[in-house]
């Protein structure tokens, strides 16, 4: 986490042509303003409901517990802003990815207002791209970029649930049992349902702010977006050919566990049906009455286990020429 993140408030002021430096909050100046800040702390809470000079509306949508990703613009007393929530995945160590974070966007002509509750890798990517010249020129430039470099930080997680996935097929092919199978497989797939359920509203935040009817937005802007908005389409398609790919693998597994146990099931109805005939006649000679066959001869007993065994060979021919075993 960089120095930056530990700051209630950071600010930034842009030269336009790629470069920033940071400043105070209220001092920008230049063509482009940004200012940054954790809305959870009471002095990121104080700026906005204070010098920020937001409207009510704004403030509120900054500092919301729980939102999706979304867009909508907003008319203020300067004209028309748009306010933007995006959603990356969190990398810090010990987190899951699929617990993502949420920064919250306020574009103006000439200023952006961007609030969160924790530190976003993506953010530190684009403050230290600006820094060394590489930054945004536009509030739509501004969210383009951020919106890209929240896909760069996304598309390693969503290649090793794809890696994953393609391990498990690999080991469904090559006969692995569905025990060990079943806790990774579950695993994926809540990960992919997660970060799939933020990922389409986040395309359909980008494409609407494309498209408005905003005048500071460029056309180099919308085209910018635009192609942020394809590279989070195929991130999220990837995600749905990622569940596909588990269902299916869910399905195999299932299919090979309802295989054992119907063959577990066969082999205890062979053990029985060739226990039942020799059972019937150990359980008719056992009988207590008188006249049972051979109770006085000696060599008897050897004669029946010999009968016993040769039902025995006799069903276990008879089974294999019905194709039983």
């Amino acid at each position: 986490m960089s120095p930056d993140d530990a700051a209630p408030i950071v600010a930034h002021a842009f030269d336009g042509k790629g470069h920033s430096q940071p400043t105070a909050p209220n001092a920008m100046g230049g063509p482009l303003g940004w200012v940054h800040l954790n809305w959870v702390t009471p002095e990121g809470a104080a700026w906005l409901g204070g010098p920020s000079g937001l409207t009510e509306e704004v403030v509120d949508a900054l500092s919301a517990p729980e939102t999706r990703p979304r867009c909508a613009i907003y008319q203020t007393p300067d004209g028309d802003g748009a306010f933007i929530n995006l959603r990356g995945v969190n990398l810090h160590e010990g987190a899951e990815p699929e617990d993502m974070i949420s920064i919250r966007i306020w574009l103006e002509p000439k200023r952006i207002v961007s609030a969160w509750r924790r530190p976003l890798l993506a953010v530190d990517d684009l403050r230290d791209a600006s820094l060394r010249g590489h930054g945004p020129t536009t509030p739509g430039d501004f969210v383009a970029r951020l919106a890209l470099r929240l896909a760069d930080r996304a598309e390693p997680v969503i290649v090793t649930l794809s890696e994953t996935v393609d391990g498990m097929e690999e080991a469904v092919l090559g006969g692995a049992a569905p025990e060990r199978l079943r806790g990774a497989l579950a695993a994926v797939r809540r990960r992919a349902i997660v970060l799939r359920r933020y990922m389409f509203p986040q395309r359909d935040a980008l494409s609407t702010l494309a498209i408005e009817d905003l005048d500071w937005l460029t056309d180099r802007d919308r085209s910018r977006l635009r192609e942020a908005t394809d590279r989070i389409t195929r991130l999220a398609e990837e995600l749905d050919a990622i569940r596909e790919r588990a269902a299916v693998v869910q399905d195999q597994l299932v299919e090979r566990r309802a295989e054992m146990m119907n063959r577990n099931m066969l082999i205890l109805a062979i053990v029985a049906a060739i226990f039942l005939p020799l059972g019937l006649l150990t359980g008719l000679l056992g009988i207590n009455v008188g006249g049972i066959p051979g109770a006085e001869v000696g060599w008897a007993f050897w004669a029946v286990c010999s009968l016993l065994g040769v039902t025995t060979l006799f069903q276990l021919w008879l089974y294999r020429r019905l194709r039983l075993i």
